[in-house]
């Protein structure tokens, strides 16, 4: 289960920031989350429902999940697609000399304090 790693890694930084910041209790986090990162939310929220009590910065924090959808481009003919319903292969193209632009991402894009 890497949803805990993340939650670790994100509560981390997260009590990093809020030193610096001199936070005192943070409300709620949001996360980017991309479409093929292999993050299940719902693991991730169960996750952090069972990590953030225990912490002193963030015992009630939420925690909110936006989905980045994976987008891939084509060097081919240098089109973007939707990653997810067309896979590797350019669906304008047929070329399979396609990298993925976004999409397997997990980032912190908001704190929310109180």
């Amino acid at each position: 289960m890497h949803e805990l790693g993340i939650v670790f890694h994100v509560i981390k930084t997260i009590e990093q920031v809020g030193e610096e910041q001199h936070l005192q209790n943070v409300a709620s986090v949001t996360l980017e989350v991309g479409q093929v990162s292999g993050v299940i939310p719902h693991e991730l929220e169960s996750c952090w429902d069972w990590a953030v009590k225990r912490t002193e910065l963030m015992p009630t924090a939420s925690l909110k999940v936006e989905t980045i959808p994976a987008v891939t481009h084509c060097n081919g003919c240098g089109q973007e697609y939707a990653t997810v319903p067309q896979g590797r292969v350019c669906p304008h193209c047929g070329s399979e000399h396609t990298w993925l632009l976004r999409g397997s991402e997990v980032s912190i894009k908001e704190i929310e304090a109180r």
